[in-house]
C-alpha cells in the first residue's frame, strides 16, 4: 500500500485488491504484481526460483538485523539477497521490488559461488568463449580496439579512452597478470566480471552473456544456434561472400605460423569455442592438405562449403559458436547462407548462379571409386588411408571458363537394390569400372539402365585403373558400344597409380557438365569445347597459385 500511495496508510484495509506496478515506473521496465499475503510456494519441478529475505518494520527497532540475516543468506545459495524495509516511512520499499525483479532477470546463482567468492565453472566457460570470440587477432589479450568493439556490441556505446584506462588500472591494482601489453588478459576479463557481481552489478555480466547467445542456464539457446531458414525443394545452400570473408579471418586468426595451413594444434585452438570437436580425422581425407597432412587454406574453406551444402543446420550451429552474427553485426548467422534457386529454373534459363555442384560416384566394389576421390585432392596410390579415417566425400575447387566452382564428389556404396534418393540426387553422375576386372562394368550398366536412362542428369563413364591391362567385360555390350548406344561420352580413361599428382582434367569436365546439363551431347563431345574449358582451368589454376603465393608473402 505504501508503494502505491507513496505514504504510510494509518488504516490498513482487511483485504487489498491486486496491485500491478506498471512497467514505466520500474528501472527494468517490467510490470510487477504484489499481494498482501506472503505465500512461500515452490514448484517441485523447478528448484531455481530465487528467494529474497525481507525484514519489515525496520522503523520499530534502533539496530539492524543484517548481522543475523547475512549468515543465513550465505548459507543458502537460493537466497539472492536480503533487505530491511519499512512500510511506514517508505524505507527501501521501491528497492525491495527492484531486487525482486533483478533476482529473476539477473540471478546470482548461475554465475557466482558466495562461499568460494569466485565465478562458477559454467560461467567461467561461457565468459572464456566470449573472450576468445572477442579476441579478434588471437593474441591472448583484448586491446583497446577489441575492448571498444566488445563494449559497443554488448552495450551499444564505446568507452572513452580514459574510461578504458580506468578499467585496466582497476585490474592492475588487484592482480599482476590481468593486463599484458596494455591489453586485458582472460584472467583480467574474468576478474572484472567477478567484481561486477560482488558489487551487485549482475546485470552487466548477464547483458554480455545474453548478447552472446546464452540462456539462464548458461547454455547457448536453440534460437541462437539454429535460426530459422527456409529451403524450398530442389534448392541448395551455400555460403555467401561475407561468410567466406569471416571464415578467412578465423583462419588467419589461428594460422599462427603463417604457412597457410592449420596444424593439429591450430585446429584444436580454433575449436576451443566449441563444446566438442566438430572435425574428425576423416576431414583430412575429404579436403586438400599439405605434405604434412595439415588442412590447407583451400581445404579449410572447402570443408565449410561441404558442411553448408550437406547440413546447413550444422553449419549454422558452427557459425554460432564462432560468433558470426556478433562479429559481423547480423541478426543471426542465417545471414551467412545463400539459398539457391530451384534447379528447374536453371535448366529453363540455361544458366546457373550456383557455386557448388555435386557428383555422385557409383561403381562395383574395388572399381577404384575411393582412388578417384582422393586423386581429386592431388593424391596418388602411394598415400595409404586408414579404414577408420576413410571419407566418402571429396571436395575442392575447379575452374570453368574462368569461374571458380566447388565440385563435391560423393562415393555411393555399391548396393544396387537400395539406392536412396540421396544416392541419386546430384548434378552429374560418375559410373566407375575397373578395366582389369571382367565383371566390373556390368554394375555400371545396370545402374544406368535402372536409374539414369531417362534422367536429365549428365552421366560419365570412367575407365579406372587405365595403367593396367584391359580385359574383356562380361556384358552383352562393350563399354564403348554401351556408351555409343545410349549417347554417352566414350569411357574416360583414368588412373591414380602415378608418381606425380594425378591428372585433373576429368574433374573440370564433370564440373562443366554439372554447370551446363542443358547442352547437347554433341556440344559436350566437341573437342574445341573441352579445349577451351581445359585451357581456362589451367590459366586460372596458375593465377590462383600466384595469388596464393602473394597472399602468403603479405601475411
Amino acid at each position: 500500500m505504501s508503494l502505491v500511495s507513496e505514504e504510510f496508510p494509518d488504516e490498513v484495509p482487511l483485504r487489498a485488491e491486486e496491485i500491478t506496478i506498471p512497467a514505466d515506473v520500474t528501472p527494468e521496465r517490467v510490470p510487477t504484481h504484489i499481494a498482501n499475503v506472503i505465500c512461500i510456494v515452490y514448484s517441485v519441478n523447478n528448484k531455481k526460483v530465487p528467494l529474497i529475505l525481507v525484514g519489515n518494520k525496520s522503523d520499530l527497532v534502533e539496530h539492524s538485523s543484517m548481522e543475523t540475516i547475512l549468515p543465513i543468506m550465505n548459507q543458502y545459495q537460493d537466497i539472492e539477497t536480503c533487505v530491511e524495509c519499512s512500510a511506514k516511512n517508505l524505507k527501501n520499499i521501491s528497492e525491495l521490488f527492484y531486487y525482486a525483479q533483478k533476482a529473476v532477470l539477473h540471478p546470482t546463482g548461475p554465475l557466482y559461488c558466495p562461499e568460494e567468492k569466485e565465478l562458477k565453472p559454467s560461467c567461467i566457460k561461457a565468459l572464456t568463449r566470449i573472450f576468445k570470440v572477442s579476441d579478434l587477432d588471437n593474441d591472448g589479450v583484448l586491446n583497446d580496439n577489441e575492448l571498444n568493439f566488445f563494449q559497443r556490441t554488448c552495450f551499444n556505446t564505446p568507452l572513452a579512452p580514459q574510461a578504458l584506462e580506468d578499467v585496466k588500472n582497476v585490474v592492475r591494482r588487484n592482480m599482476t597478470d590481468g593486463v599484458k601489453d596494455n591489453g586485458l588478459t582472460l584472467k583480467g576479463f574474468l576478474f572484472l566480471h567477478t567484481l561486477f557481481i560482488q558489487r551487485g552489478r549482475h546485470e552487466t555480466t548477464w547483458t554480455v552473456l545474453r548478447r552472446f547467445g546464452y540462456d539462464d542456464d548458461l547454455e547457448l539457446t536453440q534460437e541462437y544456434l539454429f535460426p530459422m531458414i527456409k529451403i524450398p525443394p530442389d534448392c541448395t545452400t551455400e555460403l555467401n561472400h561475407n561468410a567466406y570473408l569471416f571464415l578467412q579471418s578465423v583462419f588467419d586468426k589461428h594460422d599462427k605460423d603463417r604457412d597457410c595451413a592449420l596444424s593439429p594444434e591450430e585446429v584444436k585452438d580454433l575449436f576451443k569455442v566449441f563444446p566438442y570437436m566438430p572435425w574428425g580425422p576423416d576431414v583430412n581425407n575429404t579436403v586438400c592438405t599439405n605434405d604434412q597432412g595439415w588442412i590447407t587454406y583451400q581445404g579449410y574453406l572447402s570443408q565449410w562449403t561441404l558442411t553448408t551444402y550437406l547440413d546447413v543446420q550444422r553449419s549454422l550451429e558452427y557459425l554460432g559458436y564462432l560468433g558470426y552474427s556478433i562479429i559481423y553485426e547480423q541478426e543471426s548467422q542465417a545471414a551467412a547462407i545463400t539459398v539457391t534457386r530451384n534447379k528447374r529454373i536453371d535448366l529453363q534459363k540455361k544458366q546457373t548462379q550456383r557455386s557448388v555442384f555435386r557428383c555422385n560416384v557409383l561403381g562395383a566394389r574395388g572399381s577404384g571409386k575411393s582412388g578417384f576421390l582422393q586423386a581429386f585432392l592431388g593424391r596418388n596410390l602411394q598415400r595409404r588411408i586408414r579404414e577408420d579415417h576413410k571419407s566418402f566425400y571429396a571436395i575442392s575447387t575447379t575452374y570453368v571458363y574462368g569461374q571458380e566452382k566447388y565440385l563435391l564428389l560423393h562415393e555411393v556404396m555399391p548396393d544396387f537394390d537400395f539406392l536412396s534418393e540421396a544416392d541419386l540426387a546430384c548434378d552429374v553422375v560418375c559410373l566407375v569400372y575397373d578395366i582389369n576386372s571382367p565383371r566390373s562394368f556390368e554394375y555400371c550398366a545396370k545402374v544406368y539402365k535402372q536409374y539414369f536412362i531417362d534422367s536429365k542428369t549428365p552421366c560419365v563413364v570412367i575407365a579406372a585403373k587405365s595403367d593396367l591391362h584391359e580385359v574383356r567385360q562380361h556384358y552383352s555390350l562393350s563399354p564403348h558400344e554401351f556408351c555409343r548406344k545410349h549417347k554417352l561420352h566414350p569411357p574416360q580413361p583414368f588412373t591414380c597409380n602415378t608418381t606425380e599428382a594425378p591428372n585433373k582434367d576429368i574433374y573440370t569436365r564433370l564440373t562443366t557438365m554439372a554447370m551446363y546439363p542443358h547442352m547437347a551431347q554433341a556440344d559436350l563431345k566437341n573437342s574445341t569445347f573441352w579445349l577451351r574449358a581445359s585451357v581456362g582451368a589451367t590459366v586460372f589454376a596458375v593465377l590462383g597459385f600466384a595469388m596464393y603465393r602473394a597472399l602468403l608473402k603479405q601475411r
